[in-house]
């Protein structure tokens, strides 16, 4: 599925403008990171603009989150990993990471919430004003973002990625998008 026929199949599924704009910043960290891989920068792409689909549905309950998104997909023929990395990026189900690209969309969402956190603490409120440093201060601060689950950001590591690193790539990914993001 293209891009566009995929935004389009989301936003019939996903309304709240926020939500939108985080699945932006998941899809482009997880192409910057494919990138950096050298994976298919289309496919994980996909997985991050659609790890969401179901969160209006689903979203006070963390049993269903997921795994009715991964439904969704695969009933709407996206390709099996993307449906396998939608399913068990969230924790509460408790399965495993298999594929390089699940275990990318695991670190990366969390990772974006924390880099919109931090433009909206800095006193430019902008994506382009942060750096890496900025980020890893904020990141280091236990209380500050405590949503942005940094154990699941240093799930990097399992792609040979040091966090430091990570968060290069994801704050340069997300800072091509900024206009999108409105940050």
């Amino acid at each position: 599925m293209e891009r566009d026929e995929a935004l389009a199949f989301l936003k019939k599924h996903l309304k709240t403008k926020n939500l939108l704009k985080h699945t932006y910043a998941v899809e482009a960290v997880m192409r910057g990171v494919a990138e950096h891989l050298d994976e298919d920068g289309n496919r994980w792409a996909l997985a991050g603009l659609m790890h969401d689909i179901d969160y209006d549905q689903t979203g006070d309950d963390p049993s269903l989150h997921s795994i009715r998104g991964a439904d969704m997909l695969a009933e709407a023929g996206f390709d099996e990993e993307i449906v396998d990395a939608v399913r068990v990026h969230n924790d509460f189900h408790g399965l495993p990471r298999q594929s390089k690209m699940a275990k990318a969309l695991y670190a990366v969402d969390p990772l974006t919430g924390l880099i919109v956190a931090a433009a909206l603490v800095h006193p430019d409120r902008t994506l382009t004003a942060l750096d890496v440093d900025f980020v890893m201060n904020r990141y280091a601060e236990n209380s500050f973002a405590r949503g942005a689950r940094r154990d699941a950001i240093a799930a990097c590591d399992e792609l040979g990625i040091e966090v430091e690193e990570f968060v290069g790539i994801a704050l340069e990914s997300m800072q091509e998008i900024r206009g999108d993001l409105g940050l």
